[in-house]
């Protein structure tokens, strides 16, 4: 009898850690969306001086002198410090993926990008190298007006629960660019649909 008590006591006691385990995890998980328009402007600044200001809820993309400029203004509606660490382009969204780009694509960022819990930040990235094989695509699509998708990879503080979140860039009349994130891929462990 008490063996069979000790057992049940320990399942318990395991299955109690477990939980607690994943309560932890769940609030230090960062979770990335695009800003609300309602939120304030941003200054974006680059390596060679561009400023760039960016309101809530919108993005930039442009190409100038060959050098194309991308970010997105951001909220963290997580829990969690967000820690942005790679990105990767698609320009081409006829076939829209159903999976994220392949990890080898992703780019790494240059500059370090936290975004605190429930705070707004934001993601940029360049494609300065002509030779790049997505510069001419995504020239194109930028100087044409037409959306396009950037994955941006990021972690907690501790770099765990890696994530990708997608985010589509859909043209406005004024020649700007309104983002919306499109889905969320867990790298270390299923999300719910």
């Amino acid at each position: 009898m008490l063996a069979v008590a000790t057992f049940a006591s320990i399942r318990s006691a395991n299955r109690a850690a477990r939980t607690a385990e994943r309560a932890l995890s769940f609030n230090i998980r960062p979770l990335l969306f695009q800003s609300r328009l309602g939120d304030g402007t941003q200054k974006v600044t680059w390596v060679d001086r561009r400023v760039h200001r960016l309101d809530g809820g919108h993005g930039i993309a442009e190409v100038t002198d060959g050098v194309i400029y991308i970010a997105v203004s951001l909220r963290n509606a997580g829990a969690g410090m967000a820690v942005i660490q790679s990105w990767s382009p698609t320009a081409d969204l006829s076939s829209m993926p159903a999976d994220h780009a392949p990890l080898d694509t992703f780019r790494p960022q240059t500059r370090d990008l936290y975004i605190a819990p429930s705070d707004t930040g934001f993601w940029q990235g360049a494609i300065r190298d002509r030779a790049d094989p997505m510069h001419a695509p995504m020239a194109a699509v930028i100087s044409a007006h037409q959306p396009f998708l950037i994955e941006v990879q990021y972690c907690n503080a501790e770099g765990g629960q890696r994530t990708i979140s997608r985010f589509l860039f859909f043209p406005t009349e004024e020649s700007g660019w309104l983002c919306s994130v499109g889905r969320h891929f867990s790298l270390d462990h299923d999300l719910p649909r």
